[in-house]
């Protein structure tokens, strides 16, 4: 069966723990993408990152390779900001291939303040042999996002890019909306 995993971002400490907020994985456009992908016939997963506020990459490897054995040539990897970046380390640790991977709004820290050792890798110069890999980013996006999109595609040239308007992060408050065709569109194309 064709599985997609869809990983969500870093929310901050004060949502994370506050109850009326719903968890990362249950957050903006994640749970209607997944259904998407149900109603496509795929397996969709969205994992829960434990303490996602203070991202710890040994914890989030853990996690996401609960599902290594459904991470073939047919699987969709879908990254939202700090989920965004973990795919690239991943991917770039771990030479295989998937069908499609879509990086959204996808954070490096490029200032290496806030968790400089989950990103500390090296991009696979080599990873878009192995995926038809897409960046979705927004032109009112923070600097940090953008930079991190510009060393991407320094390395990457050959990225599928898409750059959207007045989307922000990506995140509900941003789109007024939990639904997000232009990504299922590309998620699920042919």
């Amino acid at each position: 069966m064709k599985t997609a995993i869809i990983l969500h971002g870093t929310p901050g400490r004060d949502e994370y723990m506050d109850d009326s907020f719903s968890s990362a994985s249950n957050s903006h456009w994640l749970p209607w993408l997944q259904k998407q992908f149900l109603i496509a016939g795929y397996a969709a997963h969205t994992p829960e990152m434990p303490n996602a506020f203070a991202p710890d990459y040994r914890v989030w490897k853990h996690e996401f390779e609960r599902y290594r054995d459904s991470v073939d040539n047919e699987a969709i990897l879908v990254g939202h900001s700090c989920g965004g970046g973990f795919l690239l380390r991943w991917l770039s640790e771990n030479p295989i291939r998937v069908a499609r991977v879509i990086l959204v709004a996808p954070w490096l820290d490029p200032d290496g303040v806030k968790c400089p050792e989950f990103f500390d890798f090296t991009i696979d110069p080599k990873l878009t042999e192995r995926c038809e890999l897409h960046i979705f980013n927004s032109d009112d996006d923070d600097d940090d996002i953008h930079e991190s999109v510009r060393r991407i595609r320094t390395v990457l040239s050959d990225v599928r890019y898409r750059e959207f308007k007045n989307f922000g992060h990506f995140c509900l408050g941003d789109m007024g909306t939990v639904e997000f065709p232009a990504l299922r569109d590309i998620a699920l194309k042919s």
